[in-house]
């Protein structure tokens, strides 16, 4: 699955409609009208060519009033395929039905791939959205094997805008905490989306517990309206339409912390350190918050990674409510979602971190590091701009679907960061002959210990983290890379004087006319 598993984009974030969803278009051997024009036949036998109907000769050319026939029936033919179409290559909860309008500006194409006949069953599908559409006949005599069963969709991200099946009526304000200059913005922003926008504000609980906030007597109304919630106690995640954003980085981290499955639409304020995810400034909040609502904004998908932690139980046998059985053995499982990296690192120890990487089932490379943090990065491209830049990675944008693996601290000079395909899966266990155990953090947070017989499954999501942009994808990102990491900035280098250059101009003339 080189492209990654296809983000829920046709299911709703929150309770949002999904937006810009175009219609899958089945394609076999080839279209009608490939076959009007004597194409699509480059590959196949005689007999199969007879069997498609292809004579070698070219046919007469249909009148105007056959071809219009032919084009409704076609559109009819296609549409009641494509409502009873669900691809079984995929999730069992996913319809390729058309009950879902197009929206926005959709340039949803479908492409079919698959591989040799003999491992139909084991294949995995294809699937990007972000990418040209690649042609798949090769010279002369060569094609892709068309599956109709298999589909990969592009979308163009440009076409990426959010929309809604009904206003959001219910909004989560996530607050840095202990940041006392953010209680100013926090009272405002809550404010407006009550009073003026008549929403539901839900905050956490720890928020409202703040001294200032506590002693505030003209905040007292507002204050009782809040609905409110406790992390890994109350689960909010089939209540929030919207999610604002109020602080740094950490803050659109938490917020992807907080919805394992879907996740509404985020829209983030700068107003922490660095602010390389936060894109948008607070002083005209209100006119951007009213533009977010009404469904005018471009939406940037920000890939996360599903890991699955396996620990083998130890010593005495206990009942364990996810308990999974792993080659026989009793093991309880830790899922996670994460956005920016997962770290797996040695830890307190003095021995060197040994690990080995497996991807789909074979071993490519055992990670050896010899430092304090030594260990390796798994991360997103969301993550290329943080611990894995640090650690000397490229940096990728969000829109390539891909997971890169960052060596830290690698006890080899040729060790370098490598990015894969966003549909494989990774596995990091302990090798044979470590000395130590490692630890493993998501995001920076739940950070544990892995042991012998332990291991670590990392693929990319089918839930992806909805940014909203002030402007479009690409150009809010190299905004944040130019202000936030002032990438590629130097003095410029000084023109020459204009006499300067008079004179080589005269000189060179010189030469010509010689």
């Amino acid at each position: 699955m080189l492209g990654g598993p296809a983000p829920r984009a046709g299911w709703p974030w929150g309770r949002g409609r999904p937006w810009g969803r175009g219609r899958p278009r089945r394609r076999g051997p080839a279209s009608d009208g490939e076959r009007r024009r004597g194409g699509g036949t480059r590959g196949l036998s005689p007999a199969s060519k007879r069997h498609l109907g292809f004579s070698g000769q070219s046919p007469p050319r249909p009148s105007t009033t056959e071809m219009e026939q032919e084009k409704v029936h076609g559109s009819e033919e296609l549409r009641a395929e494509a409502a009873s179409y669900r691809c079984s290559a995929c999730h069992g909860d996913e319809d390729w039905g058309l009950g879902h309008p197009i929206r926005g500006r959709a340039k949803s194409r479908s492409l079919s791939a698959a591989p040799a006949v003999a491992s139909t069953r084991e294949f995995r599908r294809t699937r990007s959205l972000h990418g040209p559409c690649p042609v798949t006949t090769f010279g002369p005599k060569a094609c892709v094997l068309q599956n109709p069963q298999t589909i990969m969709h592009i979308q163009d991200p440009a076409s990426q805008r959010l929309t809604w099946s009904k206003s959001p009526k219910s909004v989560l304000v996530i607050k840095k905490i202990r940041d006392a200059s953010l209680l100013q913005p926090f009272k405002e922003l809550c404010v407006y989306l009550m009073e003026e926008n008549n929403m539901i504000v839900y905050v956490e609980k720890k928020v409202l517990e703040d001294p200032a906030i506590v002693s505030d007597d003209r905040f007292g109304p507002v204050k009782r309206k809040f609905c409110t919630f406790r992390e890994d106690y109350d689960d909010i995640s089939n209540q929030i339409d919207l999610i604002v954003c109020l602080g740094g980085d950490g803050t659109l981290l938490y917020a992807s912390s907080l919805f394992q499955g879907s996740v509404p639409p985020v829209m983030a304020f700068h107003l922490g350190s660095l602010g390389f995810l936060t894109p948008f400034n607070f002083e005209n909040f209100q006119s951007q918050v009213t533009q977010v609502i009404q469904g005018n904004a471009a939406v940037v998908l920000r890939s996360r990674l599903k890991v699955r932690v396996v620990k083998e139980l130890r010593g005495k046998k206990v009942a364990v409510p996810n308990g999974i059985s792993e080659n026989g053995v009793l093991a309880a499982a830790l899922d996670a979602e994460v956005l920016n990296e997962v770290v797996i690192d040695r830890g307190p120890s003095s021995y060197l971190s040994n690990v080995d990487v497996y991807l789909d089932g074979h071993l490519i490379t055992t990670v050896q590091g010899d430092a304090c943090p030594a260990g390796v990065i798994v991360s997103t491209p969301t993550g290329s701009t943080a611990y894995a830049a640090a650690a000397g990675a490229s940096m990728i944008h969000p829109n390539v679907p891909a997971i890169m693996i960052t060596p830290i601290c690698p006890h080899s000079l040729s060790f370098r960061p490598i990015v894969v395909p966003a549909g494989v899966e990774l596995k990091i266990m302990l090798s044979p002959e470590a000395r130590n155990t490692v630890w493993v953090s998501f995001d920076g947070r739940k950070r544990q210990e892995v042991r012998h017989g332990d291991s670590i499954s990392i693929t990319t999501s089918r839930y992806p983290l909805p940014s909203i942009c002030v402007r479009d994808p690409v150009s809010d990102w190299f905004e944040s890379l130019a202000q936030c990491l002032h990438w590629n900035v130097r003095k410029k280098q000084a023109h020459f004087p204009e006499d300067e250059e008079d004179a080589d101009e005269e000189a060179g003339a010189g030469r010509a006319g010689s």
